[in-house]
């Protein structure tokens, strides 16, 4: 582990207590170790599934920096009395880790979202932080986790491009398995998962305005706008929440 703070401990998982401008720190010297580290973005949905999938638990416990993502964690942290400074989003880390990129002379690759979304939002971060090197960016077909064909094809287009950075955002609990499954063959210095940042970057998907966001409310409004897949995930969360503060508590 490279973390540089003293974790804590929410539920079934740790958390690094990092503010932002702190995380983004840390992937800085994390590159520059030159390793294969990695970092995940725990939110509630994630807890839930850390109890029922032993992998994704374990791509968690070995993970180089833990940051909470999203108000849940926050509001869970103050439930417990666990110090916790801030919510470190992958959607916010994202634009940072690029602005620190392009500063610092750091590559960067783009892994996931829909066909010619990762492109578009490499295009837009380089618009936005000139100077920033895009290594590549590559968006695999659906399944491509059960097919042994794509994945080296995968690992072979990371490691000719050579990024100091990758983004990960594979949907659902892949983005995660992959970096933990794969990490020694990619041989990228800093892996980050970052979810729904793609397309956010790319201007595929709107996010919430600012003030919902610094209100705590981003999920509902990403709930109200993809009733079916977010809406039925943040119910089956808050229905999952308090067997899981009973275990654990």
């Amino acid at each position: 582990m490279i973390s540089m703070t003293e974790r804590v401990r929410i539920l079934n998982t740790e958390v690094d207590n990092y503010t932002m401008d702190e995380a983004v720190d840390a992937i800085r010297n994390m590159v520059l170790l030159r390793g294969n580290a990695y970092v995940v973005t725990p939110n509630l949905d994630h807890l839930i599934n850390i109890d029922e999938d032993p992998e994704f638990e374990a791509a968690y416990r070995d993970a180089d920096l833990i940051l909470a993502d999203g108000i849940s964690l926050v509001l869970l942290a103050k439930l417990l009395h666990v110090p916790l400074k801030e919510k470190v989003s992958g959607s916010d880390l994202f634009p940072r880790v690029c602005a620190m990129a392009a500063r610092e002379g750091f590559s960067l690759y783009i892994l996931g979202a829909a066909k010619g979304v990762a492109e578009k939002a490499g295009e837009k971060m380089q618009a936005k932080n000139p100077g920033l090197v895009i290594a590549g960016t590559y968006s695999p077909p659906f399944g491509f986790e059960n097919d042994e064909e794509e994945i080296e094809r995968i690992i072979e287009k990371v490691t000719d491009a050579k990024p100091d950075i990758m983004a990960i955002a594979l949907g659902g609990k892949k983005g995660e398995k992959f970096i933990h499954q794969y990490r020694d063959k990619l041989s990228v210095p800093l892996s980050m998962s970052v979810g729904a940042a793609i397309d956010f970057a790319a201007g595929n998907k709107k996010r919430a305005p600012a003030w919902v966001s610094r209100c705590g409310f981003e999920w509902l409004y990403r709930a109200v706008k993809e009733p079916n897949r977010i809406g039925k995930r943040v119910i089956r969360d808050i229905w999952g929440l308090f067997p899981l503060i009973r275990k654990y508590k």
